[in-house]
């Protein structure tokens, strides 16, 4: 017994010396900070376009509904279902010329959005602007792997998930100073371009950015792939096998980030909300906004990061999971009441809260995954879990939305119901039919999630003891 102790010793020594060692600090840090901008660029020109609800409306025509389908669908299709494929990519070759090639291709089509004369031409853009995203997040969370010792990821993915937020209040408080600017402004004629409405300009500003780091990224060395056992493959019929084998721990995972994303997507309709419901101007929401966000979300993900760096460290595993699901039981009542509250100061105060709920779960998700996902299919379970939390909050949360604001506008037609939402918020059945639907997606869904909360951790818990055993 103790000859074969020392032989599995000394195989466990010669395995760990065989192993290439992690990147430099220096090298790593720098290859979340263009991974980390990267993302930045990408918030923004995803949701710039609910900046532009009021002028896209106005210019094309389009109803509610239809805008609900512009925000979420028409990006969601295949920014959900190309991340496989390209997760797949991401296990197999070189990450970093994927980033590249996917940020020069998002960035092209959010510029010509610019160029876009009609609504179909503005859907079939946004779908080219979700191919090109799609690639990002399962390729960073690949090269993350491979660049940072499981004790020390949390701090670089909570980073990288930071780009959220500061994208977010970036968008909201340079795209307001930017329509400010433009106020008053009916067409402007660019070199090259022609005649251009200001949303029509915005989105060109936007968009041309993304291609010089599109560039700069081909700057970043590719981390050596770590942890793979020999013989083994990334083929995703394995993968998918492997999911289907787990499949109560992923799908109870997955619950409360699909969730999160449902209720952070139904904000691409908050500028519109505040101008029907209080008036507020989008230029003078968006500042508000983006100080809000830059209060409230960057220093939570960071904070949230850390601290399960420093559970982790302890022993304390789980801590991933629970600081995430922490975060849902915030960010749903808040979310719930942003647009029932009597005025701006008082939503802006709850939104705040929201954030911080939104942020928490934001931050460890990603982490928790990997603790929980084979080497060899990290790029593709990175993928089906983008997959998943994107078209649930894509189709589930803009759309909702939408379909509701139309519902309780001018009334339902159900007897008594149209008088309780009128108590519920007066003005409900007219003017204020999006706030009481903007309320009504955190409450929906929230509630299935939350009961669920104890399910997801001890079908978590149940895994990582499994890990253990193995």
């Amino acid at each position: 017994m103790l000859q074969r102790a020392g032989r599995t010793g000394e195989a466990s020594l010669m395995n760990n010396l065989n192993k290439p060692p992690y990147p430099s600090p220096k090298r790593s840090w720098y290859m979340v900070a263009l991974l980390t901008l990267a993302y930045f660029i990408s918030y923004i020109d995803r949701t710039v376009i609910g900046l532009l609800v009021g002028p896209i409306q106005a210019d094309l025509g389009v109803t509610d509904s239809q805008m609900g389908l512009l925000l979420g669908l028409a990006f969601g299709i295949f920014y959900a279902t190309m991340g496989l494929p390209l997760g797949w990519l991401a296990d197999r070759t070189r990450r970093v010329s994927i980033v590249s090639c996917a940020i020069a291709l998002w960035s092209a089509a959010t510029a010509l959005c610019g160029l876009a004369s009609n609504y179909l031409h503005l859907f079939l853009l946004r779908m080219s602007v979700g191919v090109g995203e799609a690639a990002l997040s399962p390729c960073t969370m690949s090269m993350v792997a491979d660049s940072f010792p499981k004790e020390k990821r949390g701090k670089a993915i909570a980073v990288y998930s930071m780009a959220l937020s500061l994208g977010t209040a970036t968008a909201y408080y340079a795209i307001g100073a930017l329509l400010a600017a433009l106020r008053g402004v009916e067409v402007l004629d660019w070199p090259l371009v022609g005649a251009i409405r200001p949303w029509q300009a915005v989105f060109i500003i936007v968009g041309v950015p993304g291609l010089l780091l599109a560039l700069a990224m081909l700057t970043v060395r590719e981390p050596v792939r770590r942890d793979l056992k020999q013989g083994t493959s990334s083929a995703p019929w394995l993968m998918f096998r492997y999911l289907f084998s787990n499949w109560k721990t992923y799908l109870t995972f997955v619950l409360p980030f699909c969730l999160m994303t449902t209720v952070a997507y139904t904000h691409f309709w908050m500028p519109e909300m505040f101008v029907r419901t209080w008036g507020m101007e989008a230029p003078e929401f968006a500042k508000t906004k983006a100080i809000v966000t830059l209060v409230c979300a960057p220093a939570t993900v960071f904070s949230a990061g850390a601290l399960s760096d420093y559970l982790v460290r302890r022993g304390q595993d789980n801590a991933p999971l629970a600081i995430a699901v922490a975060g849902t039981f915030l960010f749903v009542p808040t979310g719930f009441l942003i647009g029932l509250m009597p005025g701006t100061t008082s939503a802006f105060i709850v939104l705040g809260m929201s954030l911080v709920g939104i942020a928490t779960t934001t931050a460890t998700g990603l982490t928790a995954l990997l603790m929980i996902t084979p080497p060899q299919f990290r790029g593709q379970i990175s993928a089906v879990y983008y997959m998943a939390i994107s078209i649930t909050g894509l189709t589930l949360g803009p759309s909702t939305v939408g379909w509701l604001s139309d519902w309780f506008n001018g009334g339902t037609g159900i007897a008594g119901f149209d008088a309780f939402l009128e108590s519920v918020l007066p003005g409900a059945t007219g003017a204020k039919g999006l706030a009481l639907a903007f309320a009504a997606v955190p409450l929906i869904y929230g509630s299935i999630v939350l009961a669920l909360a104890p399910v997801t951790l001890r079908c978590f818990r149940r895994e990582l003891a499994r890990i253990r055993e193995n």
